[in-house]
């Protein structure tokens, strides 16, 4: 069975794009863990765009879906794909969550049909 690819295309404004990265800092290690996970990857645009994209590499559909509805919400205070934009619950003063990093989320889907690594 090919992996499934998930890529969260979060818009960032310049003035939050340090907020975001330090945020995904802060929980390094939150999914490694994960049943099926198998890669991530927080990808910093260079130019043209104020897009981040958040790539995510798992076993299977179902195995994303398990990590969405336990692990990742627990992680991000039960929010969804804006909780990732918005860091975790626990770093906001007096139990209030911040304000999200993002201004939008759009979550990619694709099916792995071929790969290469180096030789």
């Amino acid at each position: 069975m090919p992996s499934v690819v998930k890529i969260n295309v979060l818009t960032v404004p310049a003035e939050q794009r340090e907020v975001l990265e330090q945020r995904f800092a802060s929980r390094a290690g939150a999914v490694e863990g994960s049943d099926g996970f198998e890669w991530f990857e927080l990808l910093r645009p260079l130019e043209g765009t104020d897009q981040y994209l958040v790539y995510t590499r798992w076993r299977s559909e179902e195995d994303f879906q398990n990590w969405m509805s336990g692990s990742m919400k627990a992680a991000h205070g039960g929010g969804g794909a804006e909780g990732s934009a918005g860091g975790p619950a626990s770093g906001a003063a007096g139990g209030e969550r911040p304000k999200p990093a993002a201004t939008g989320s759009t979550l990619w889907s694709f099916e792995v049909v071929q790969q290469a690594s180096p030789k």
